[in-house]
């Protein structure tokens, strides 16, 4: 299997919904010759935290594990224009800014439920901010640009093709129609 193929693949298992700049980075592609933002190690890092609550390590490594962050920033740098990619930073700068309100901690020293709410919050005002918008200029709010980032970045990494699906390096004839164990992973693709 050539890696498009694999791509294509991940793309039917997330849904079949991945946005062209996601797919262009997944292939990578640079979409964007022009200026970027420049990426803080502390942004760098808050990229991480926020991965790992979005795929937490749990009976298996997490998006952090994955080092799902490099993929992100490599992403958003090489695939959207520069007003996205100040959007995506704004919109990870206000996170951050809201847990420091409410809790008076950052989101890297705020609790598993505090980080969840802080997180949730930006999800909510990122689904009012696509509603608003419908049939306007489409550019991704925050929220949804991270998760797609993160579970595209987490599922194609090694860590996430072969510890959070099943993986068969080597594959027999193709079965499809093969029935999973109770309890059995889904299969990497």
């Amino acid at each position: 299997m050539n890696r498009r193929e694999a791509v294509q693949r991940v793309v039917m298992l997330m849904g079949g919904v991945v946005s062209a700049p996601a797919m262009a980075g997944l292939r990578g592609e640079k979409l964007n010759h022009g200026a970027f933002v420049s990426v803080t190690a502390d942004q760098e890092s808050l990229l991480a935290e926020v991965a790992d609550v979005i795929i937490p390590t749990s009976g298996t490594p997490g998006a952090k594990a994955a080092g799902v962050e490099k993929f992100i920033v490599r992403v958003v740098r090489d695939c959207y224009p520069k007003e996205d990619q100040e959007r995506f930073y704004a919109g990870l700068a206000k996170l951050e800014a809201n847990c420091q309100a409410k809790t008076g901690k950052s989101f890297a020293q705020a609790s598993a439920v505090e980080k969840k709410e802080a997180l949730t919050s930006i999800m909510l005002e990122s689904d009012a901010e696509r509603t608003a918008n419908r049939g306007k200029k489409a550019s991704a709010p925050f929220f949804f640009m991270m998760k797609e980032l993160t579970t595209t970045g987490y599922f194609t990494s090694e860590i996430g093709a072969t510890k959070a699906l099943e993986y068969l390096p080597i594959p027999g004839k193709f079965d499809g129609c093969m029935p999973l164990a109770p309890g059995q992973k889904t299969w990497a693709l």
